[in-house]
């Protein structure tokens, strides 16, 4: 009862507090007692018989991993088994030259099983068998492996910082959050480190198959001194009897010796691929051609007289069947009948007919995706695609830059449209499309590689830059020579966000615009109202939201858009006034976004002579720019080209200062023709900002 009692008063959490950490010291202090200590033949039995054990346990796991990475722990366990091993064979020594002529099981049963039935107890076929052993495991597994564990970490550490870049560029993109870029930057930490002491660990191989010579030689030559002089035998008597239990020792310690050298070669040969050892042969060796011509070559030789038929034929007819099913298995999986889930179903064909209806007419799609039937993997979940959620991402991160909700994409395949064709649609208008790979990757050219890549050149849809599509296995090597390397999902979220981003003003209304004042309204109810109708009408406030959006100016601080519109309504009722004002308020907000926080603005100003006649054009032909004429345009864009195109070269923005009569009309009129450019007015400038001028266009 007393005992009953203490076991149920007794803390488990407690006894597993205290033994948490004593695993390692315990596995340290039996490695030294081995070494140090004489030890019973029936503990010698347990221990060559748990090393064995261990490193069939071993081989396996590295069979089985789905990922070389996922058994990251295996330089570890080689270190310990190795020195396991060592310790075993210190022991086993003493143990063998101490009472080996007492007879065979004076080392244990496992030494004298091995010595005796392995060998058939001829000491001179052991020694054959364990040079044989010592060789395939030191100059073949060991030092194949060894040299791949090499190339492998020089490989893995010069493609870190091409897979750090493209993290950056799909955590800045906001294809993935700062926890994902997390997670993918401890798994390439990972890798990295995983390759390195791979690296190391085959050293541990390489020194232990030399070990194994060095400690049987010495063994060989102790027992022979032993016997002989210590013992009295003689010396054919006493090499027989040292030797079979010396190589039967050898053999103990050196066949978990080449598995563990195997299990290492099988790790650093494997591809970082989700899959399975047994899988990946079969998926790359199942090429049933191949086998069915393997198959033939084995009949002919089968058939050829004094070679053994029953072998060759056998084998033949064998892996002749294998092929056959493989063909029937896959013919049976082509036919299943396959639905492929389209995003959007298409109702429109009715089970009768009915009179048609306001539903019937097919409403416009704020932004809508079409793909062609091949690149319905990538919108279909249950097929891996990860389209809709990097969508996902584009969207909320653009809501955040800009400053209001994007609406929804709505996505649908088209068979009318190109197997491999996309389309972006805004209002039911086209504004962007291409012909992407969804099973391969793009090769983007950042602007410096140190290499060419074999694929199909093209360009990227975003940004117009070289590219070339490549098979997924050849990323790492892609990285490896400085492209950034993304994958067809990404391609279309980058080209829908730099879309988006540029025609971002179509997608503000005057929903949008009232609910944005609706949240307004609910921090700051005094500002919001009387705005709308007393002030303005919503009208002009979605066109001064438009406008901005426009010319690429958030609308996060409302707070500061309306107090200045409600301050400049009384005044004025026309759009560009008004934006005007609201940009010289945000004008802190706006030179953040294009210097990034620069205490210095590199601009592009006008010529005096050439603002005096673009004011002149202005008074004479409308604030429109219809007064400016065609050759000065002309001349104007391409001066502002080339002064916009230094400015990218030298890693600078491109800003063109002006007056605040022309900044409307040139940021219009500049727009699409000199991509990239700003235009700023004298106000826009804040007092705590320096201007830099690096070319003045027209003198």
């Amino acid at each position: 009862m007393q005992l009953s009692g203490y076991l149920q008063r007794f803390d488990k959490s407690q006894l597993q507090n205290i033994t948490s950490g004593l695993g390692a010291p315990i596995v340290l202090l039996a490695i030294m007692g081995m070494v140090i200590l004489p030890m019973p033949p029936f503990l010698l039995d347990v221990l060559f018989s748990f090393n064995i054990a261990l490193s069939l346990v071993i081989i396996l796991v590295a069979v089985l991993t789905q990922k070389p990475v996922d058994f990251g722990i295996f330089p570890l366990v080689l270190l310990i088994a190795t020195v396991l091993r060592l310790a075993l064979n210190v022991a086993s020594t003493r143990v063998v030259l101490l009472y080996g002529h007492e007879g065979g099981d004076a080392a244990g049963k496992v030494i004298e099983a091995f010595g005796a039935v392995v060998i058939g107890g001829n000491y001179a076929v052991g020694v054959v068998v364990f040079a044989i052993l010592l060789i395939i495991n030191f100059k073949v597994v060991t030092a194949g492996a060894g040299r791949i564990s090499e190339v492998s970490a020089r490989f893995t550490l010069d493609a870190m910082p091409g897979k750090q870049m493209a993290i950056d560029a799909d955590l800045n993109a906001g294809y993935i959050d700062q926890d994902q870029a997390r997670a993918r930057r401890e798994e390439i930490t990972a890798e990295a480190d995983f390759y390195g002491s791979m690296d190391g660990a085959s050293k541990f191989v390489k020194g232990d198959a030399v070990a194994g010579l060095f400690i049987m030689l010495i063994n060989i030559v102790g027992g022979l001194f032993i016997g002989m002089i210590q013992h009295g035998l003689s010396f054919s008597n006493a090499i027989e009897v040292y030797t079979i239990l010396t190589i039967g020792d050898g053999l103990v310690a050196q066949i978990p010796s080449l598995l563990l050298s195997v299990a290492t070669a099988i790790i650093v040969t494997r591809e970082n691929e989700t899959q399975e050892m047994g899988k990946e042969i079969r998926s790359q060796l199942g090429n049933s051609q191949a086998l069915y011509i393997a198959s033939g070559v084995l009949f002919v030789m089968g058939i050829i007289p004094g070679m053994p038929h029953l072998a060759f034929i056998g084998f033949s007819v064998l892996i002749a069947g294998y092929a056959y099913w493989q063909g029937v298995a896959a013919k049976r999986e082509a036919e299943k009948p396959k639905t492929p889930a389209n995003i959007v179903k298409d109702d429109t064909v009715a089970p009768e007919i009915k009179e048609l209806g306001w539903d019937d007419v097919q409403h416009v799609d704020t932004i809508g995706l079409e793909v062609g039937y091949r690149l319905i993997p990538l919108v279909d979940k249950s097929q891996g695609g990860e389209l809709l959620t990097r969508i996902k991402g584009v969207r909320k991160k653009l809501s955040q830059e800009l400053g209001f909700l994007i609406p929804p994409v709505h996505i649908r395949d088209n068979l009318d449209l190109e197997p491999n064709l996309y389309t972006i649609a805004m209002l039911g208008v086209t504004i962007g499309d291409a012909q992407i790979s969804h099973d391969e990757e793009l090769a983007i050219n950042p602007g410096q590689v140190f290499g060419k890549l074999e694929g199909r050149a093209t360009k990227d849809p975003a940004f117009g830059l070289d590219a070339v599509w490549i098979k997924p296995n050849k990323r790492e090597h892609a990285q490896t020579l400085g492209y950034t390397v993304v994958d067809a999902a990404t391609v279309v979220a980058t080209h829908l966000s730099q879309l988006l981003t540029n025609n971002a003003y179509q997608l503000l209304g005057h929903e949008e615009a009232q609910q944005l004042l609706d949240m307004l309204a609910k921090q700051h109810p005094k500002l919001v109202e009387g705005l709308v109708p007393d002030i303005l009408p919503l009208s002009t406030i979605v066109k001064v939201l438009q406008t901005l959006l426009f010319e690429g100016v958030p609308i996060r601080d409302m707070r500061t858009i309306v107090q200045t519109l409600s301050e400049y309504g009384p005044r004025s009722q026309d759009p560009d006034v008004l934006v005007s004002a609201v940009r010289i308020a945000l004008k802190r907000l706006i030179t953040q976004e294009i210097t990034q926080g620069a205490k210095e603005i590199p601009v592009i100003t006008l010529a005096p002579e050439l603002e005096q006649m673009l004011h002149q054009s202005l008074q004479a032909g409308g604030e429109d720019g219809a007064g400016i004429e065609p050759g000065l345009a002309d001349k104007l864009q391409k001066s502002l080209q080339q002064a916009s195109q230094q400015q990218e070269l030298e890693g600078e923005p491109a800003v063109l200062l002006t007056s605040g009569m022309l900044r409307p009309v040139l940021s219009r009129f500049l727009k699409y023709s000199v991509a990239g450019l700003h235009v700023l007015s004298y106000q826009e400038v804040p007092d705590d900002k320096q201007i830099k001028i690096v070319s003045s266009v027209g003198q």
